[in-house]
């Protein structure tokens, strides 16, 4: 049965191929635009003629009871007896002139008829589409461009290529032979093979179930132990409370003691005896049970083997270990998972990527499964601030390759923030350069910054030129990430408020220069100033691969402790909320420095490039 698309579109049959499984659109006439394979119906009818021999075709005019049919006519497309057959094609009319042939129910027309065009018989053969054409689907139809043969050349043509591969594939039986038998042979090695595999299966667990059988009977065995044990010493320890009632055990003998008259005879008595009154006495003041009730300590751990047991599948040698690739594998926006085989082909069909959440509350990790048909994947919904483990391993039908060795991504502390760099507000392009996209931004250290340098003959005063979002922060807590290329010069980066953009831009004297002291002489990256309320912005220092933590009363005071190695991908996070904003390792999610700021105002990434250097934004990571 053909698929129907939905009534709002044109009604067409989307068909299965029987021989390429391909689906055809078959039109709005569906099957009905289709030929009629009439050979392949005459070869079913000459098998079906020969099945049913014994089978009589009666007659379709006869009064009831009706007789056997002798004859069959194909421009009648009905069955009859002898007699029927006179009284409806008598002759000198034209019915004596129809075909008839042996009793039949197969009738097909005498002419191969146009699917297209039904009332024109088809005459010419497409060699474009292998189909027969009529003269009409030539003139102006589908098949006006293409080219055709006369349906003769056409037959002439393809009984020969078609007598040809007959004669080749009888002059190979053979051949067809050989390669039957050693089909049958793979058969029966293959019933062998699985019966094999089955009994190995088996044994193996059975050998599982028999270790399982004596870990099951020596724990039973054990606890039975311990509690006989527990059993008899609170039983022993029931007796010996039992004796401290009245006439009863110790009690009813320092009873029977006391009613002694003779004092030698007492003396000698009386004296063991109340030690054991005073060890009793003692004993009921510190009451303890002589066992414990409780049997935690035989409980049976089985997370391990649980997990061990989930992933029992058969492995062979024959699919390669799949492994993370660690460079191309981030989490960002959402997680992106890559992995590659070793081998230069994928021998795998299908592929499991499972992760789990690294919890310290709880003891055993819950994985998630995830079925990919690619060799990477992108998941969402993780949680902020976490770290995740991941691991893959590759399926072939029922056979599955070792796990991966995990590996551990963390997510960014808050959200991801998304936005482009502002090119209109102030924005300089004669010192600067966006891309396209407002992805990336270049500093152009070309000649309005060595005029600028010259005009200045002691100290140097030349600005940063800034770049901020488009976008800006109004509460929450936020996290975006970018790179700053290896080779530049000086880069800030950091956040300024709404209500300071225009003091950010038209501050004249940038003391956030790496050269900001008229005598200073020297570069005093590492001498960034403390971040105070003057400042219209909370920015900190990156430059010639080194990440600097800017001056403050907490800060190590040894310059170089406050110098490290700049990242391949730094992060800020901004918390609202909080008032505070940290710089982060993106990279492995590290927060490398932390410091308040007034975000009484809407808050905007900001940058600041100066020499030589560009910074590029993080690129989301999407479904594709």
């Amino acid at each position: 049965t053909g698929r129907k698309r939905n009534s709002l579109t044109p009604r067409s049959s989307l068909f299965p191929c029987p021989g390429c499984q391909r689906d055809i659109d078959l039109g709005e006439r569906g099957i009905n635009g289709l030929f009629r394979n009439f050979t392949l119906e005459n070869i079913v009818e000459r098998y079906r003629q020969a099945a049913r021999a014994a089978i009589a075709i009666m007659c379709d005019f006869c009064k009831p009871p009706p007789q056997e049919s002798t004859k069959s006519c194909m421009d009648c497309s009905a069955s009859y007896c002898n007699e029927c057959f006179k009284v409806h094609h008598p002759w000198g009319t034209m019915k004596a002139q129809h075909e008839y042939v042996g009793p039949t129910t197969n009738f097909r027309p005498k002419i191969l008829m146009c699917p297209e065009h039904e009332m024109e018989r088809v005459n010419m053969y497409c060699d474009i589409c292998r189909r027969p054409v009529c003269h009409l689907c030539k003139l102006g139809g589908c098949h006006a461009n293409h080219r055709v043969t006369t349906m003769n050349a056409a037959y002439k043509t393809l009984k020969e290529k078609l007598s040809k591969d007959i004669d080749y594939l009888i002059s190979k039986e053979s051949h067809v032979k050989a390669h039957i038998t050693q089909l049958n042979q793979l058969l029966k090695e293959t019933e062998c093979n699985s019966e094999r595999a089955k009994e190995e299966a088996f044994q193996n667990f059975e050998k599982l179930a028999h270790v399982l059988e004596e870990k099951k009977s020596a724990a039973l065995r054990a606890i039975e132990a311990s509690k006989n044990i527990r059993l008899e010493k609170l039983q022993t320890q029931a007796e010996e409370y039992q004796g401290l009632l009245e006439n009863n055990g110790l009690v009813g003998y320092a009873q029977e003691v006391l009613k002694e008259t003779d004092p030698s005879c007492f003396v000698q008595t009386a004296k063991q005896l109340h030690v054991r009154i005073q060890k009793a006495t003692e004993s009921l003041n510190s009451f303890r049970p002589a066992a414990e009730t409780t049997f935690e300590d035989f409980v049976v751990d089985i997370t391990k083997q649980e997990e061990v047991l989930g992933g029992l599948a058969f492995h062979s040698s024959g699919i390669q270990v799949p492994e993370i690739n660690e460079e191309q594998s981030r989490v960002y926006s959402k997680a992106l998972i890559s992995w590659e085989c070793p081998g230069k082909t994928d021998s795998a069909d299908i592929y499991v990527l499972e992760y789990h959440k690294f919890n310290r509350e709880e003891e055993s990790a819950v994985w998630h499964e995830i079925e990919v048909c690619s060799k990477s994947k992108v998941i969402s919904d993780l949680d902020d601030d976490s770290s995740y483990a991941f691991r893959v391993r590759g399926y072939k039908v029922s056979i599955c390759s070792p796990w991966s060795r995990e590996i551990i991504l963390h997510t960014p502390p808050a959200p991801v923030f998304s936005f482009l760099f502002d090119d209109k507000c102030g924005y300089n392009s004669e010192h600067l350069m966006l891309n396209p996209g407002r992805t990336s931004v270049e500093s152009r250290a070309g000649f309005p910054l060595l005029l600028g340098s010259e005009r200045m003959q002691v100290g140097c005063y030349t600005s940063l030129d800034y770049i901020i979002g488009d976008s800006g922060i109004a509460k929450g807590k936020h996290f975006w990430a970018f790179r700053v290329e290896a080779y530049s010069y000086l880069v800030k980066v950091g956040v300024v408020s709404g209500n300071r953009i225009q003091k950010l831009f038209h501050n004249t004297n940038d003391v956030t220069s790496p050269r900001y002291e008229q005598d200073s002489g020297h570069d005093s990256g590492s001498e960034d100033a403390a971040f105070d309320s003057s400042q219209p912005f909370t920015l900190v220092t990156l430059g010639m691969k080194k990440f600097f933590i800017p001056m403050t009363p907490t800060a190590p005071k040894d310059p170089a402790s406050r110098i490290l190695p700049l990242p391949s991908r730094l992060g800020i996070c901004l918390d609202c909320d909080k008032g505070k904003v940290g710089f982060y390792d993106a990279g492995h999610m590290k927060c490398l420095y932390e410091c308040k700021v007034d975000c009484s105002g809407i808050m905007y990434p900001a940058f600041a490039l100066m020499g030589g250097a560009a910074v590029h934004l993080e690129e989301a990571v999407t479904a594709k």
